[in-house]
């Protein structure tokens, strides 16, 4: 089972506060383990154009300007560029099954900065992380639910609207969602 491109959609049972009611996008996955970005927690205390300045990038009267998310509990300092597929680094970025592209290198924030680069970002520190059958484990306890996602969730969608537009696109209803799971 390869995952790469696909959400998670966490069920209200997980009990895993960091991942309550999370999104994410799924960058890499392999029987070494998973690699994913939330996609619907905004920063409450760092700005795109905060980050820019702190890091002494000019940027431009042009310059773009995107939302920043907490990717995931793992490596909270780094920053990743999740995008759409019309921008490359060389040897900067990863491609991600869908379309996509996550970039962790300074040159895109150097082209957001100028008004340039990919025609659709975010920004994520820190991702979420699995080891060797961790992540399968978990979808087989019922703590998430996986979908192929559409571009408008990613990138479009208010970040407080993403959890429930992703069960809806399943064709779930989240108020019909139960906290404890069973089997039949």
């Amino acid at each position: 089972m390869d995952l790469g491109g696909s959400i998670l959609i966490s069920m209200p049972g997980m009990g895993d506060p960091r991942f309550e009611k999370s999104v994410i996008l799924i960058c890499a996955h392999s029987p070494e383990g998973a690699m994913g970005l939330i996609i619907n927690k905004p920063s409450a205390e760092l700005s795109f154009s905060g980050l820019l300045e702190h890091l002494e990038i000019p940027r431009a009267p042009q310059g773009r300007d995107i939302r920043v998310h907490l990717g995931g509990p793992v490596e909270r300092g780094r920053g990743f560029v999740l995008h759409s597929g019309d921008y490359h680094a060389e040897g900067g970025t990863m491609e991600v099954a869908g379309g996509y592209g996550m970039t962790a290198t300074l040159d895109i924030l150097q082209a957001l900065a100028l008004g340039a680069g990919p025609r659709d970002a975010l920004l994520a520190l820190g991702y979420a992380g699995w080891g060797p059958g961790q992540l399968e484990s978990e979808i087989a306890r019922n703590d998430w639910l996986t979908a192929t996602p559409a571009q408008d969730l990613i990138f479009g969608a208010q970040d407080s609207t993403k959890w429930a537009a992703a069960l809806r696109g399943m064709g779930i209803d989240p108020l019909t969602l139960s906290p404890t799971s069973g089997r039949a």
